[in-house]
């Protein structure tokens, strides 16, 4: 799940970042409401987190452009603590939940995965390419019934590689989607964490599914190779 968070008190920002990353989220931060405004539109997320007292533009008016603008991207917002109104008037702007601060780290990772379960971007439970089964839900892979352990970051490159399965993923693709915007990297990091996941998946079961095609990127066989 890719999330876009916008809060400008920024020991709360980072800690959300950092928890999110932890659950296997990618994370984009934007600490004003230009800078998220301006994120939402030019990235693709599946929700959004976002406060309501921002400096530039409040949480309101950048969710009332986000869906003036035909953005249907699912909207978490962040209100004060006992602010019914904050909250009548989020919803009433197009939020599509609230949580009032300070709320549970748990509590709101459990309505971030009920948002995106809703709003129709509905994926499988589980990814079963041949007898290489990756559960999104659950950070687990298995080969031929074993385990397979992968970091965070390796199984966020499998999991996106195997929702593609059988067709050729660039390296920029990949870059884009499991890392965070603000992180600087170039595409030879694509290339370790791939190969990480061939040494896991493929090499030690003697299987070849994880392609490399020259000069367009990467290919996870559907059958599971």
């Amino acid at each position: 799940m890719r999330v876009l968070v916008v809060e400008d008190e920024k020991r709360l920002a980072q800690a959300l970042q950092r928890g999110l990353q932890a659950e296997g989220f990618t994370v984009d931060v934007a600490h004003d409401g230009n800078q998220g405004l301006w994120l939402a539109v030019e990235r693709d997320y599946d929700v959004i987190v976002l406060d309501i007292m921002l400096p530039g533009l409040n949480g309101y008016r950048v969710c009332a452009r986000l869906r003036a603008a035909g953005n249907e991207t699912p909207i978490l917002m962040l209100t004060a603590k006992d602010g019914e109104y904050d909250e009548a008037e989020a919803l009433d702007t197009g939020a599509d939940d609230y949580l009032s601060k300070p709320f549970s780290y748990v509590v709101l990772v459990a309505r971030l995965r009920a948002l995106h379960r809703r709003t129709g971007r509905r994926l499988p439970q589980t990814l079963a390419l041949g007898d290489l089964v990756i559960d999104p839900a659950r950070r687990s892979c298995t080969r031929n019934g074993a385990d397979v352990r992968l970091t965070a970051r390796e199984f966020a490159v499998l999991e996106y590689l195997a929702r593609r399965a059988g067709e050729v993923v660039p390296k920029r693709e990949i870059l884009d989607q499991v890392w965070d915007s603000a992180f600087e990297a170039d595409l030879n990091l694509v290339e370790v964490h791939v190969s990480a996941v061939r040494r896991k998946i493929d090499t030690a079961f003697g299987r070849s599914a994880l392609e490399t095609v020259r000069g367009a990127g990467y290919r996870l066989a559907a059958d599971g190779g």
